[in-house]
Order: C-alpha cells, then structure tokens, then sequence
C-alpha cells in the first residue's frame, strides 16, 4: 500500500503537476484555517497546527530545510494562538477581543520587519559565497524574498496576538507571492496566493469590523 505521507504518492495530476496526497491535504487544511481565521474561530489553530505539521514533511522530503524549520515556528506561534485564544473565546468558538495595536507598538514592529528584512536580504545575497556547497547558485529576487519572510513570521505573532495589523502584512506578503511566483514559474503556488489574498482582505475587513480600530488587548 503506498505511504499516503510521501510526496511519491500522487492523487492525481494537472496540467503536468503530479499533487500528492500530502500537499493536496496540507493545502486544503491551510485554506481551511485561514477562512476560520477570518471567521476569528479559534478552531484555526488546530486545523492550522495539522496544516504546518504536513507541510512540515513535505518540505523536509523536498530537502527545503529552511521552510521546514519556518514550519516549526509556525508549530510553535499556532499552539500559543490556540493557549492564548482559548482564554477568550465565546460559546460559538469566536473571538471578539480584536484590534490595532497602539500606535507605538505599530512603529516598534514596523521597525523591526524593515531591519530584519534588510539583515536577512543581504545576508541571501552572500549565502552562495558563504556556503556554495549547500546554495550553489545566487538568491532569487533576495530581498524580496527576505521582506515576505520576515512579515510571515511577524504576522503570525500578531495573529497569535489577536492584532487586526496582521491581516494588513498577509496582504502585502500575498501580493507579493502571486507576483514573485508566477515569475520563477511555479504558478499553482501562485493561483493559491490568489486566493489567500482574497481571504486577507476578507480577514482585514472582517476584524476592522469587529474590533472597530479600537486598541487590541496587547500591545504587543
């Protein structure tokens, strides 16, 4: 019987593509978690914990070792989400504590994507020099690719955090994505991105609405 956990397990293919049953079921949990996200349901977190954990074998079996130790953070910020809004939720399993931050904390994390981003994007321009046995050729688009990946990794600490602002870094990150992939020709992760903009806009709306730009309960 094959392993429904390998990347060798195709369910089907489209336009050439061979999907397997791992990154079909880690996209449609994703999809799942971010729509419930939006919904500020804290059954995000778990769906979304399953999402990470599959993608986390996807990309370990790819040899993608750097987004597979992003999923780790993302493993970590998701079961602190699900700690941190389990002590708020209502009886449908919604939030209603959402909000901006202050206006200081917007500049402190502003400031911080911007340095960790430059840090990060000239560091992927010298990593071929540094270590050409493991990244052979030079860095793609780098300090783009830097920016989205620092603002994910921001993004899913205000989510955790319960800070509609995340919503607003998705959004630029989407934006991006749709772009950066349909460039470098991987364009189902591109159409996906697609999607996950709409959801960012849905998401940012949708908290606007509920927490009415007022304050959130953290300022950080």
């Amino acid at each position: 019987m094959s392993n429904p956990l390998s990347i060798d397990t195709v369910v089907f293919t489209v336009l050439g593509y061979p999907m397997s049953y791992l990154e079909l079921a880690g996209t449609v949990l994703y999809l799942l978690s971010v729509w419930l996200i939006t919904r500020r349901n804290v059954l995000t977190w778990p769906v979304g914990i399953a999402s990470v954990l599959l993608y986390l074998l996807l990309f370990y079996q790819i040899r993608l070792y750097a987004d597979t130790l992003e999923q780790l953070y993302y493993l970590a910020a998701s079961v602190y989400g699900w700690w941190f809004w389990s002590r708020t939720r209502q009886q449908d399993r919604t939030i209603s504590d959402v909000g901006f931050s202050p206006r200081r904390s917007l500049v402190v994390w502003l400031a911080v994507t911007a340095v960790l981003s430059v840090t990060l994007g000239v560091a992927m321009t010298r990593v071929h020099i540094w270590l050409p046995g493991v990244f052979p050729e030079a860095a793609s688009y780098p300090y783009l690719d830097a920016l989205t990946t620092v603002m994910s990794l921001v993004a899913m600490w205000l989510l955790a955090r319960t800070h509609t602002e995340s919503w607003a870094y998705w959004i630029v990150v989407d934006a991006i994505g749709i772009w950066l992939y349909w460039v470098k020709d991987v364009r189902f992760i591109s159409l996906l991105y697609v999607v996950l903009l709409a959801l960012a806009v849905k998401g940012l709306v949708d908290w606007m609405r509920a927490g009415r730009g007022a304050p959130g309960p953290a300022s950080a």
